[in-house]
């Protein structure tokens, strides 16, 4: 009941018809010029007791206010807020610091949660919000916001960052910006599906360090899909939770960036890595909603460009769509013999400043498989040049967008070459400007390259470890998988080596290897290729240990791959799949996935390694047995889920893949009580 009537008076906070300003100092002061600034209508309150025309305390205001900044020091926080919820107050902003991100601030954090009561509060440790869709800004600082009817939601971890996207001078309206802060009551998550419920909002930018609630976070994704707005974020920092003991490659290539990465994938979200393309992805996000990903068209009227743009496009991943017998014949007829039509397409400046002509090649590059057509385009400096000749651009671009009805965009090669009044005006015609071609393509790429599965709908399977880990050595862990039908070699444990060459008579050739080593190639605990029973006495006398492991040597392997998962207690179980073999980490040749994770996804992930080559049959050589090694993998995953979040880490490296196998060469497991 608590739970719903704080998210109720999330529209209190953030919807205001009164407020309330507890405090005096600059940072109270400026909130009041923030609010005269967007133009609120309703009545402000400042609460002070010695500060001219100020109500000398929260008992005496006149009302109980929907929304507060308190902007007074962490204790006298507490008081106040003790003080307005007695008032019967919606909720606040609690600006002060040093609560739960202090190491004495636990149980001062208690105190703000009790003082609250029902209260929504957003913070401590916050700047607060800019709601520019209702006029409402409790602020404390500058922030580049002006009243807009519709735009994009942006929340972050990090008040300074906020406030420099306020700053973005390309374009994008934006209707809502919050910062979180310790989220000691209210989440980031819990405020974005508040928001993603406004009409108004068309998408929704996350800067975050940290996931949070797992649950959470999949519901709002569920929310976001099932009203079909984009959500696109930015994550920064690593979690320290998921970073285990190194003792695997697993571990050492799928922390908690991977698991982010793989998170993401499965539910949907689109993930950025600068400031600068989330801004660009947002504008395709307000303009154009949710879209598939797809090829995209180029054109511009310098060779240069459109070299950049092709070489650009291919290292992140877009395709661009062949030209079909159609367009190319159109194109040939209004471009004439001397320009070669290609996608991206130099159309030189034969047809500059003929806005029909120009509009009927951007019209024609757009009618065909293109999911978006790009024209690159880089505008004089208005307040040295004459800036007339490009005008052409727009209109061609305006008049192709009428014609075809499929999104356009105009993208510059550099940021400031494509000036605000222009963006906007672009912006409010359905036209998207891009500003910058390292950005702009960064954006494009993660909306429109590779597809993956995204399913929100899909349950998650998270760690539940508790109490010591146990480590689990090759013997050990091999049984555990062959329960679970895993192709393990035949094999015999050993306790001198006398023993050791008794028992490998029936196994010969075979490898022989030092007991409870996690890295044993590396340690010098494996010797390969044993061919008599001498043989094997003699090398066992090598290794220094009074244990040993022997197994069948398997000669007719294909690849080598690493199968490993990896508890990530910020994201759930990564599964990571790449190249096996003593030289996994140098290769870092991986790809990452959320279990649980289906025999399609690990296909598709299989084929973006780099080593997919060598599974497809390399050079004449036999093709991996594909169903084989997919079965394989699902009943690792099988294994893991069946321990009920009580696996830390399975490694399986290597699974020698050879033509009618599958086989766990090695592995190792640790799991929690």
């Amino acid at each position: 009941m608590r739970r719903r009537i704080v998210t109720r008076n999330l529209a209190r906070l953030f919807t205001p018809g009164s407020i309330a300003v507890i405090g005096g100092g600059a940072w109270c002061r400026s909130v009041m010029v923030s609010l005269s600034k967007i133009g609120f209508d309703g009545p402000v309150w400042h609460v002070h007791p010695t500060a001219n025309h100020a109500i000398r305390s929260i008992s005496d205001l006149p009302d109980a206010p929907d929304a507060c900044f308190i902007g007074v020091n962490r204790a006298s926080t507490i008081d106040a807020l003790r003080a307005l919820n007695a008032k019967g107050a919606g909720g606040a902003v609690c600006f002060a610091s040093g609560f739960a991100e202090t190491g004495d601030g636990a149980d001062l954090n208690a105190a703000l949660l009790a003082a609250a009561g029902d209260m929504a509060i957003v913070g401590p440790n916050c700047y607060g919000f800019v709601n520019a869709l209702d006029r409402v800004a409790l602020w404390p600082d500058v922030h580049g916001l002006i009243p807009v009817e519709r735009g994009v939601a942006i929340l972050t971890q990090s008040s300074n960052i906020a406030l420099n996207l306020s700053m973005q001078t390309r374009g994008l309206p934006i209707a809502f910006l919050g910062t979180a802060g310790n989220q000691a009551q209210i989440g980031l998550t819990e405020i974005a599906r508040h928001l993603l419920g406004d009409p108004r909002i068309t998408a929704l930018g996350l800067h975050i360090e940290g996931v949070g609630d797992l649950h959470a976070f999949r519901a709002l994704m569920q929310e976001a899909h099932r009203l079909g707005k984009p959500v696109i974020a930015l994550k920064s920092g690593r979690s320290e939770a998921a970073q285990v003991a190194a003792i695997s490659h697993t571990a050492s290539l799928a922390g908690s960036d991977a698991g982010a990465s793989a998170l993401f994938d499965r539910l949907g979200v689109l993930r950025v890595r600068s400031l600068d393309a989330l801004i660009e992805a947002l504008k395709h996000a307000h303009l154009f909603g949710s879209v598939e990903p797809g090829p995209i068209a180029s054109l511009s009227c310098s060779g240069g460009e459109a070299s950049l743009m092709a070489d650009g496009g291919e290292v992140r991943g877009l395709t661009f769509a062949p030209l079909t017998e159609k367009q190319d014949s159109a194109l040939a007829k209004v471009l004439g013999p001397m320009v070669a039509r290609s996608n991206p397409l130099d159309y030189h400046t034969f047809i500059w400043n003929d806005a029909d002509r120009m509009a009927q090649v951007y019209a024609i590059m757009a009618d065909g498989a293109a999911a978006l057509t790009v024209v690159v385009v880089d505008m004089p400096r208005a307040d040295r040049c004459d800036t007339d000749a490009w005008d052409c651009v727009e209109i061609a671009a305006r008049c192709a967008r009428e014609r075809i009805g499929k999104p356009i965009a105009l993208l510059s090669s550099l940021a400031e070459t494509l000036p605000e009044e222009m963006t906007t005006r672009l912006m409010s015609d359905g036209i998207l400007p891009v500003n910058g071609m390292e950005a702009g393509l960064d954006a494009l790429a993660t909306i429109y390259g590779r597809a993956t599965t995204h399913d929100a709908d899909r349950r998650l399977v998270l760690p539940r470890i508790v109490g010591d880990v146990r480590f689990r050595d090759e013997a050990d862990a091999k049984t555990e998988l062959a329960a679970f039908g895993l192709d393990v070699p035949r094999h015999a444990l050993a306790a001198s080596p006398d023993d050791a060459g008794r028992q490998a008579i029936p196994l010969l050739p075979v490898v022989l290897k030092a007991r409870g080593l996690a890295h044993k190639s590396e340690s010098g605990g494996v010797i390969l290729d044993l061919r008599s029973e001498h043989d094997v006495v003699t090398a066992a006398k090598t290794l220094g240990c009074d244990q040993f492991y022997l197994e069948e040597m398997v000669t007719d392997g294909i690849v080598e791959l690493l199968v490993g998962v990896l508890a990530d207690p910020a994201h759930g179980y990564v599964l990571t799949l790449g190249a096996g073999g003593v030289l996994t980490e140098l290769w870092q040749d991986t790809q990452h996935l959320l279990l649980p994770a289906t025999a399609e996804e690990i296909d598709a992930a299989m084929n973006c390694l780099r080593t997919a080559p060598l599974l497809r049959g390399y050079r004449g050589k036999d093709a991996v047995p594909r169903e084989t090694v997919i079965a394989a993998i699902l009943k690792v995953q099988d294994y893991v889920i069946a321990k009920g979040g009580r696996i830390v880490e399975v490694e399986i490296n290597p699974l020698i893949v050879t033509p009618t196998r599958a086989v766990v060469a090695d592995a190792f497991i640790r799991e929690g009580a």
